[in-house]
Formats: structure tokens, C-alpha cells, sequence
């Protein structure tokens, strides 16, 4: 299976080679959605406002591209953004086929392309989805982060690239999607340390919360029994067991009895 195949000359009306920008014009556009794509980050993003913010730009990247949508989790693949929730079809009809060029690029690591009409027997469910919403053209480019030892690279998700068109997408485009997604790897990188942050933040933030539940708790049963910490922390322990919740529920049930009413 050929990826980034020369498209068919029957288009029908289809804007032909001749008609595309210029190498230089086209490098102007995919700059100024670059330099838009850094310039809008705040590196204290969500992954999925990073991903939809992607989708959004990519579109303004390449000539004739209509929409993009992101893929994620290559095991079990899902869309996580597109910049058109229409289309989001064509890539949901590949995950169930279990084939397809989004796939396959996954698996190869390498930008796919495809022209509908072209593919019917190896991707029929890919084919007959582009076809029934009028998509020509599909191009598919893997996202890539480096591993910690920059040894290797570790697939995160693929840009998928719809055009109207059916002579859309040439190596040259290949070649500025593969700088658009070395800086989406970036942002997709700094989301990740982000959410991983925020999600400590988070953990911590509960197990404060439950040390001065529990703490109180000991308080009160110190109080009632004339008992040390540890004998105070030992009933805590020995309800938890007993009744199968977790040592903080036990404390709140605690506290709870012996608030005023």
C-alpha cells in the first residue's frame, strides 16, 4: 500500500496542481499558523483545549484543508478534537474497521495519504464514509513525543487532514505538517506536565484534607475516652476494618455524630 500517492487526474472540476500556491506562499501560511499556535498557548492549558486549539489551527496551515481532527490513544484509538465534529464519521467508521489510513499511519509512523476512490478494497469503510460527506482528499501525519532518554519516540496521536478537494496535499504539504507537528508535540508535551501537576495538586490537596478529618477525629475519641493518640487512631482503624470504609469516611461519620444539630 502506497502512502502519499500521486492522486488520480479525473477530479472532476477539482482545482489541479497548476492552481496551487506557491512553495514560498504556502511556507508563509503554515509560519503564521505556527507563530499563532505558540503565541496562543498558555503552557497552563488542559489536554483537550491544547488538542481543540491544534485541531483549529492545522486547518490554516495547508491549503485545501478543510478540517483536521486529532486521534489519540493509538491502542484505542478515539477523536479527541476536530475543528469539525461532522467528520469526526470517517474517523470513528476506521477505529471500528480496525483499518484505515489514520491507522496506518499509527502504525508505520509515517504521513498517509489518501484519495477516495482510490482505496476501496483495501479501506472500504474509510472510502465509503469520505465519500458520503464529500471529502476527496485525507491526509493523516503521526504525532510523535521524544522519550525521556531521546532514545526513541513514542506515538501520542495523529492529525487527520480533510480536503474537498481531490489534488489536495502534495510531499511539500507532508513536509510542513511534519514542522506543524513537531510543535504540536510541544504544546501536547507541556499539557501533559501540566495535567500531571494539577493532578498531584489534587492528591495532595486530599490527603490534607483527610490527615485533619482524621486528625479530628482522634480529638474526639481522646476526649470521650480518656485514651491516647495512638489508642484514638487504633478505633479509627479497627471501625474502618469492621465496616469496610475508608479510614477518612470512618472519622466523617465521627465528626458528623457529634456536630450540633
Amino acid at each position: 500500500m502506497n502512502d502519499f500517492a500521486v492522486p488520480p487526474g479525473q477530479n472532476g472540476g477539482h482545482a489541479t496542481g497548476a492552481d496551487r500556491q506557491d512553495p514560498v506562499e504556502r511556507l508563509d501560511e503554515a509560519t503564521s499558523a505556527l507563530m499563532s499556535l505558540r503565541d496562543g498557548f498558555s503552557g497552563e492549558e488542559p489536554l483537550d483545549e491544547v488538542l481543540q486549539r491544534l485541531s483549529e489551527t492545522a486547518t490554516r496551515a495547508i491549503q485545501d484543508a478543510d478540517a483536521v481532527t486529532i486521534t489519540v490513544n493509538p491502542e484505542q484509538p478515539r477523536t479527541a478534537a476536530a475543528s469539525d465534529a461532522s467528520l469526526v464519521d470517517i474517523d470513528e467508521k476506521q477505529y471500528s474497521a480496525n483499518r484505515g489510513p489514520c491507522l496506518e499511519a499509527a502504525r508505520t509512523r509515517r504521513a498517509v495519504r489518501a484519495v477516495v476512490g482510490d482505496n476501496r478494497t483495501d479501506w472500504p469503510e474509510f472510502d465509503a464514509a469520505a465519500d458520503q460527506h464529500g471529502v476527496r482528499a485525507y491526509l493523516s501525519v503521526p504525532i510523535l513525543l521524544p522519550d525521556a532518554d531521546h532514545s526513541d519516540a513514542r506515538h501520542v496521536g495523529s492529525l487527520n487532514i480533510y480536503s474537498y478537494t481531490g489534488t489536495a496535499f502534495d510531499p511539500f504539504d507532508e513536509g510542513l505538517m511534519r514542522l506543524f507537528t513537531t510543535a504540536a508535540s510541544a504544546a501536547i508535551a507541556n499539557a501533559h506536565r501540566w495535567q500531571r501537576s494539577r493532578e498531584k495538586i489534587t492528591q495532595l490537596e486530599t490527603a490534607l484534607i483527610s490527615r485533619a478529618v482524621i486528625d479530628q477525629a482522634k480529638g474526639v475519641l481522646i476526649a470521650v475516652h480518656s485514651c491516647t493518640a495512638d489508642e484514638a487512631f487504633a478505633m479509627l482503624v479497627q471501625q474502618s476494618q469492621n465496616q469496610n470504609l475508608k479510614l477518612r469516611d470512618v472519622a466523617q461519620g465521627l465528626l458528623d455524630s457529634v456536630a450540633p444539630r
